[in-house]
Formats: C-alpha cells, sequence, structure tokens
C-alpha cells in the first residue's frame, strides 16, 4: 500500500475525533516521503498538526464550509465534469465497477468520485497506475488548490501534493476554464438552498457504460463545467 495516498486520503477526510488521534501519525508519514518536495512536506506537517490538535467542533466547521458549501471546491471529482447530466451517472456506475473488479469496496456513505476514496484506491495500485489517474485530473487538482490558497486554508497542501505525485503537464485550457469559474460565497444560504433543489442525478445503469480504468474516466476531465454540490454525508 502506498502509505502517502492513504495518509493524504485521511487528511482530506471530514474530521473526526479519531481522524484527530490519528494525526500524528499521517502528519509524520507526509513529512518524511522524498517524492514530494520539502516546502510541500512542510506544509502537510502544518496542515496535520491544524487537524489534529485544533478544536473538533471549528475543524469540522471549516471544513464543511470549505468542501460541502463551496461548489467550487466540492471533494467530488465528477461534478466538476459532468455537473447533475446523466453522463456522470454513467462515469459513476463505471467507477464503481472499477474499484469491485480491484477487489475494493469503499467502507464510506460518500460517493465513488469522492477524492478521499479515489484516493484510497489507489492506494492499492501500482505507482504507474497512479500517476496516470493523477495526471488526468491534475488540472482539477490545481484549480482547488488555487481557490484554496485564496480562502487562506492550508488544505491546499494536499492537493499540491497529488499535483507533484501526477507528475504530469497540467492542461493549461482546461485549469483556465475552472478558474475562470467564480468562487461561490458558502455563507449565501439562498444560492445554497436553490443547489439543493436542483434536478438529483440519477446513478442507473447506463447501457453504453463498460468497465474502463479510473484514467479513461477521468481522461474526460478536459471539459469542466460549474460544479453543483451534492455530498452525500
Amino acid at each position: 500500500m502506498d502509505r502517502t495516498l492513504k495518509a493524504l486520503s485521511l487528511t482530506l477526510s471530514y474530521p473526526t475525533a479519531e481522524l484527530q488521534e490519528a494525526m500524528p501519525e499521517i502528519g509524520a508519514i507526509l513529512a518524511t516521503d522524498p517524492r514530494l518536495p520539502m516546502p510541500t512536506r512542510l506544509a502537510l506537517q502544518q496542515l496535520a498538526n491544524d487537524i489534529g490538535q485544533g478544536d473538533l467542533f471549528e475543524v469540522q466547521e471549516a471544513y464543511v464550509m470549505l468542501f460541502d458549501r463551496s461548489r467550487t471546491l466540492s471533494l467530488n471529482l465528477f461534478e466538476h465534469v459532468h455537473g447533475e447530466s446523466r453522463d456522470r451517472g454513467g462515469a459513476m456506475v463505471s467507477l464503481i465497477e472499477t474499484y469491485r473488479d480491484g477487489g475494493f469496496e469503499p467502507a464510506t456513505t460518500e460517493l465513488p468520485d469522492h477524492v478521499p476514496v479515489l484516493l484510497e484506491f489507489l492506494s492499492t495500485r501500482p505507482f504507474a497506475e497512479v500517476q496516470d489517474t493523477l495526471a488526468d485530473a491534475a488540472h482539477i487538482f490545481d484549480a482547488l488548490a488555487t481557490r484554496l490558497v485564496r480562502r487562506d486554508s492550508r488544505y491546499d497542501a494536499a492537493f499540491a501534493a497529488l499535483s507533484h505525485l501526477a507528475n504530469a503537464q497540467v492542461d493549461a485550457e482546461a485549469l483556465a476554464g475552472m478558474l475562470a469559474q467564480p468562487d461561490d460565497d458558502p455563507t449565501d444560504l439562498a444560492a445554497l438552498d436553490a443547489v439543493w433543489e436542483e434536478t438529483e442525478v440519477t446513478f442507473g445503469p447506463d447501457p453504453n457504460a463498460g468497465c474502463p480504468q479510473v484514467r479513461d474516466m477521468l481522461a474526460v476531465m478536459d471539459k469542466p463545467v460549474t460544479p453543483p454540490l451534492n455530498r452525500s454525508a
């Protein structure tokens, strides 16, 4: 198992008391991976300290305000690609099949395209496959990191690490398209209600959906759309 990918998966998960207890070990893993540049390792260590030593309620509230109440910071990757279209449902079904073909059953209520779930799966895969998958989503990771910097959040370090592990040329056009979307206001409750009232995406079987590798499904990520909020937890 790739311990760094597992550690990043946990770091990007919803904070709990159990996660706080584990953060010293998680931070140590991230701080000592020679594949990451030293500034990124130090930033990850600071993020781990913030999560592990902060007041649990405040840490949880910050997480929700970032990732649950900001559509442009959604951790569900296909939201940045398909929005609420039926194409997202077919991609989701294929991703679930890919997980099962790899002997992976997510022990979570999160959607399968949730970044921590994907990283947990990738932590069990050969690193060449990991890099291909991360490379296809690299512009999304870079966009999320940029937006998190704007929010003065240390979570940007996690996405900087993923981009570095991908070791790929980012699709500049796709990145520019994502960053052209205005940052939403997590305190705008009226806008949040409007998102929740949008048509729910259906994850029913798609007769054209096969069982491609994760990287093939993420390869379509060069056409981002404005992502809606949809967190299952």
